[in-house]
């Protein structure tokens, strides 16, 4: 149950602040939250978390429910809503199921609120309201920093209580902490959070992802760990029982990723992830060991575009005709070990001499670069991503 709103007389300062203040501030709130997050990532070691990753997402989700409360405050200073409490409530409850204590969370409220306090002050300042309004707002932001806090520490509590004897919580845990790629410095151990959940540390083990697993129709076995977030499983198998487990997704749309030691957890399940992302609907579960040169190239594909624009792009000046099949014959080029006109021709289907003709208009465009292994190799990497992204 979420505890009864606060008196009116709790949110006195937000009284204070002039209704311009939130005029002047709402605009800029995914701006100010911006800022809060990327201080937050810097100066919290628990929250060094990519800003894509599900952790990073969530932080940015927290901090700017958190501005925009603050905001809607001063239109109406009753106090939070129900459903704002119980968010706040929630992340104390989420640090508690990852195996972490508080300290990380009440440190991002602080510097969050130095973030937000100093930049509300500045808008203030720009908008042409009275200092007295700027000394309002540093009391209102300490008085909302805290009440969120407190809103936290109960949410922790609440879990704590409620979770000291529940296994799969325990495990959930466990799981959260190795999908992480930089897990906290602070809080239990991989080693210690394991042998709360009873559960072996593997050497190897192996991630499996499934989109849109219809609310765990999968029973994998005992020793495989589990984390559901936004309609995507993520299934953490021990290296004996991979095949198993893949076996028992036939027909969903899954990847998984490669074996490596239980360090590199998080690894194998961005390989799964990106496989499942970027390649071609399978039959079966995509395994992203057999594309990695593949989703490598598709992770770059923004700087593929750049070295296309400097070199391959140069032929489709010839129109689109020629351009398309000068490309073709270029791969087959940078793809045969002896570079004759005939092996081309053989390769793309065509007579020699249509091939020699082709070669002679390539070393038109390209010349003494066709010579430069830094060149080539630019070349055949462009030409390959153009190739998966016709495929599907």
């Amino acid at each position: 149950m979420v505890a009864a709103l606060r008196t009116r007389d709790e949110y006195g300062p937000w009284r204070n602040i002039p209704a311009a203040a939130a005029r002047a501030l709402r605009p800029r709130i995914d701006a100010i939250a911006a800022e809060m997050v990327e201080t937050i990532r810097t100066e919290v070691n628990g929250y060094r978390v990519a800003p894509n990753s599900d952790v990073g997402r969530d932080v940015f989700t927290a901090v700017r429910r958190a501005v925009a409360q603050f905001v809607a405050l001063i239109d109406d200073p009753v106090g939070p809503s129900p459903e704002d409490i119980e968010f706040f409530r929630h992340l104390g409850r989420a640090e508690y199921r990852n195996g972490r204590d508080l300290d990380d969370l009440q440190a991002a409220y602080r510097i969050g609120a130095r973030v937000a306090f100093r930049r509300y002050a500045q808008i203030a300042q720009a908008a042409a309201l009275p200092m007295t309004t700027v000394l309002t707002i540093s009391d209102a932001v300490l008085v909302h920093i805290d009440h969120l806090a407190n809103e936290s520490a109960k949410g922790y509590a609440e879990a704590k209580a409620r979770g000291v004897d529940d296994p799969a919580q325990r495990r959930r845990a466990l799981a959260e902490r190795l999908v992480r790629r930089n897990p906290p410095e602070t809080g239990p151990s991989t080693a210690d959070l394991a042998a709360r959940a009873h559960w072996p540390l593997p050497q190897r083990v192996a991630c499996l992802v499934v989109d849109d697993p219809g609310g765990g129709r999968f029973r994998f076995a005992d020793d495989v760990l589990q984390v559901e977030r936004n309609g995507e499983l993520t299934a953490i198998v021990p290296e004996a029982g991979v095949r198993a487990a893949c076996s028992l997704l036939t027909g969903a749309r899954a990847a998984v990723g490669p074996v490596l030691p239980i360090a590199e957890t998080w690894l194998s399940r961005y390989c799964a992830r990106l496989a499942l992302r970027a390649l071609p609907r399978s039959a079966r579960v995509i395994d992203a060991d057999e594309h990695l040169l593949d989703l490598f190239l598709l992770a770059g594909e923004p700087l593929g575009v750049l070295l296309a624009r400097r070199g391959v792009d140069r032929l489709a000046d010839l129109g689109a005709g020629k351009a398309a099949r000068l490309e073709e014959t270029f791969h087959a080029l940078l793809t045969s070990w002896g570079r004759s006109a005939p092996e081309i021709a053989t390769e793309l289907g065509i007579h020699p001499q249509t091939a020699r003709y082709r070669l002679r208009q390539l070393d038109d465009v390209f010349g003494e670069r066709l010579a430069d292994p830094d060149f080539r190799f630019e070349a055949e990497t462009v030409l390959r991503l153009r190739a998966l992204r016709r495929e599907p």
